[in-house]
């Protein structure tokens, strides 16, 4: 089974919004490929959200149109992947109907999507997902190959997006990157009162709290807005 990884998203700012978490494409042979929102939700002040995840992998497709920030990739299809034995697929279309076909082994550790000569040019994009959700897509076009070797990477901002959007990370604004310790899988994202952020492990979170709930009843979780806080949290 596999790992779980848990992030909690805390509210802190004065804004109604949604928190964006993404991830950004390494080093890879794909050419122009574009990240997209990997999840979205509506967050108000002073509230609270989790996402789950696993590290499982899965090949998508959408009919996009024409790819660029702000477009949302709605997968019409998720094919799940491995990185050994499934990691290779036929993007086709059949009589008008985009689908995945002849899937099976490729170059291990990578993701590889085989377009053949029936796929028109900009009308639809093809990438790979991660816990059932799109991470990354790319414009379909007819007999080109893409080869994804994924790295898993975390980043968390707050504005206003739509799950599945593509999302551009150059312009990005106020982003944080969230790293998991080793054997750690559970960590806390908080946009502070003055709109930083403050990610570390939901262990520190928790004894946080409880040492401030000891000292005022009113204390709330995860507000570590208090002067020197974070920056003892951080040691």
């Amino acid at each position: 089974m596999s790992q779980v990884y848990t992030l909690t998203f805390v509210n802190h700012s004065a804004n109604l919004g949604s928190v964006c978490i993404y991830q950004k494409a390494p080093d890879t042979s794909v050419h122009d490929v574009m990240s997209l929102a990997w999840f979205s939700k509506e967050a108000a002040p002073s509230t609270q959200i989790s996402f789950d995840w696993t590290i499982d992998y899965s090949f998508i497709w959408s009919q996009t149109g024409a790819l660029a920030p702000g477009v949302l990739f709605s997968a019409s299809q998720v094919l799940p992947a491995d990185l050994t034995s499934t990691n290779k697929v036929t993007f086709t279309n059949e009589n008008g109907a985009y689908t995945f076909t002849n899937q099976g082994p490729g170059t291990p550790g990578s993701l590889t999507i085989v377009q053949d000569g029936t796929i028109p040019a900009m009308q639809a994009a093809v990438g790979i997902g991660m816990s059932g959700n799109g991470a990354f897509a790319v414009q379909a076009q007819p007999n080109f190959n893409e080869m994804f070797t994924p790295h898993p990477n975390y980043w968390i901002t707050f504005g206003t997006f739509t799950q599945g959007e593509v999302v551009d990370v150059e312009s990005m604004t106020n982003p944080a990157e969230i790293t998991f310790p080793e054997n750690i899988y559970a960590m806390t994202a908080i946009l502070n009162s003055d709109n930083t952020w403050t990610v570390l492990p939901t262990g520190q979170a928790n004894a946080h709290f409880l040492k401030a709930r000891a000292r005022n009843p009113l204390a709330r979780w995860g507000d570590l807005s208090t002067p020197g806080k974070v920056a003892a949290l951080a040691r």
